[in-house]
């Protein structure tokens, strides 16, 4: 995987991303030069629009990875794929038009859109069907070499056995007589590790040792670093791998020593905060007839105000009142404060629609145009909430280090949650966010959101 401002990014999606944006390019020019045809004229010179066919492809790029085709189950399945590329490359027309309104100049895609919408579905499908019956995916895994043959070892043989893992297991090496996995080798049998590890052809160690304290084979990892073998502790390995932080094994030492919670982060929260002033102001403004319709239709179908207020947890641990528009009922939590269940009978009907869509969200720009919240950020909870889960979840506390969000990593990672085992696996994506925040995880986690809302992943 490469690490792209501070945040794993697969080689496959890296690679698959590139074939697919010179295939949009390719799939421009060819309609271009086939409406010349059509109309017996001389197609000119690449290079007169070789602009237009770069914006194209990269407009048509960011709404295919908006719609989640570069997701572990859109790379596994083409039938995954397709749905997720007619969406993409529709809602391309709509951005084209967005774009298209501010720099009218552009005219090339107004007589080639279609055909080259068309050309570049076939062509994307076509590559996935092509490397799904002929690229052994195996053979491009990261071979790993793993110390340890514990219940941390076992954990990571399951994950491994995943059909989106990006790497695989060729040896389990037992530092212990305790043995979780059956075909680990005892280190006593080994003569040499780093010539073990070679004549496996791995790539990379795996450090998971149950207990580190007067076990640590220091002399060991320093020969195999030395022999250009990439070596990884287990915590690292799993945050890298799964874009989490892993509470059962998580320690203040790790979160103290490894990358994460840059002082850097002055420039990136000054234009973070510039772009959600001008960002909710404008989404206020062109959704301002929306929230206005529904408004109308929730005071219609219930009894109660359109908007509620409720107070939140935000950044530091302050308290704010978050606006919504009503889905529930006005007695919706007379015995308390409660998560919402699946098929909540206090959801009104217009609610049930105005949550699956997120149109209940919208007025929560109001919060990030005063401040309170930004756009990406962990979920705020209730102050009863938080309370009962400090208590619980170790480091619960730590995902206020940044400003709660409209959306966030875990809300585009994991599905609502009503539990304490959901809010802990949260958690783990919020320590993630908290700790490896930029302006570009920023922005995948904006286009995952759209995914989210087209597939009504996630809602209640």
């Amino acid at each position: 995987m490469i690490r792209v401002f501070k945040h794993y990014v697969s080689h496959a999606v890296l690679v698959l991303g590139a074939i697919d944006a010179l295939l949009l390019v390719l799939c421009g020019e060819a309609a271009w030069r086939l409406r010349a045809y059509q109309a017996g004229i001389h197609p000119g010179f690449f290079a007169d629009r070789a602009g237009s066919l770069v914006i194209y492809a990269l407009l048509a790029l960011t709404t295919l990875a908006a719609v989640g085709l570069y997701r572990a189950e859109e790379l596994r399945s083409p039938r995954y794929a397709l749905a997720r590329l007619l969406v993409g490359l529709s809602l391309t027309v709509f951005v084209i038009g967005f774009v298209g309104f501010f720099f009218p100049g552009a005219t090339f895609w107004r007589s080639t859109l279609l055909s080259a919408l068309m050309l570049s579905g076939a062509a994307l499908l076509a590559l996935r069907i092509v490397l799904d019956k002929s690229i052994d995916v195996e053979g491009f895994k990261r071979r790993v070499v793993v110390l340890g043959a514990g219940q941390r070892a076992a954990r990571l043989k399951a994950l491994s056995l995943r059909p989106e893992s990006g790497f695989r297991i060729v040896g389990f090496v037992a530092m212990t007589e305790q043995s979780a996995v059956a075909e680990a080798i005892p280190r006593a049998d080994i003569d040499d590790l780093s010539r073990h590890i070679d004549r496996l052809d791995g790539t990379e160690v795996v450090l998971a040792l149950e207990e580190r304290r007067n076990s640590l084979p220091l002399k060991d990892l320093l020969k195999v670093k030395t022999a250009g073998v990439s070596v990884n502790e287990f915590s690292s390995f799993l945050e890298r791998e799964t874009g989490r932080v892993d509470l059962d094994t998580l320690n203040p030492s790790w979160l103290i020593f490894s990358d994460g919670f840059s002082s850097g982060r002055a420039i990136s929260s000054a234009v973070k905060r510039g772009f959600d002033i001008v960002a909710s102001g404008l989404v206020l403004v062109l959704t301002a007839p929306i929230v206005l319709l529904f408004a109308l239709l929730v005071k219609l179908d219930s009894r109660g105000p359109a908007f509620y207020r409720q107070t939140r947890v935000g950044h530091y641990g302050q308290q704010f009142d978050l606006i919504k528009l009503r889905s529930m009922g006005t007695d919706a939590e007379r015995g308390g404060a409660q998560y919402a269940q699946e098929n909540d009978p206090r959801i009104t009907r217009v609610g049930r629609f105005i949550r699956a869509t997120r149109i209940d969200e919208l007025p929560q720009c109001w919060n990030v145009l005063k401040g309170d919240m930004s756009f990406v950020g962990p979920r705020p909870e209730r102050p009863q909430f938080v309370r009962e889960l400090d208590e619980v979840l170790p480091y619960y506390a730590e995902r206020h280090i940044v400003k709660p969000g409209i959306t966030g990593w875990a809300q585009v990672n994991y599905p609502y949650g009503a539990s304490i085992e959901d809010s802990r696996h949260k958690l783990e994506y919020d320590l993630y966010y908290a700790k490896n925040y930029s302006l570009f995880l920023d922005l995948l986690i904006a286009l995952q959101t759209l995914r989210v809302v087209l597939w009504n992943e996630g809602s209640r």
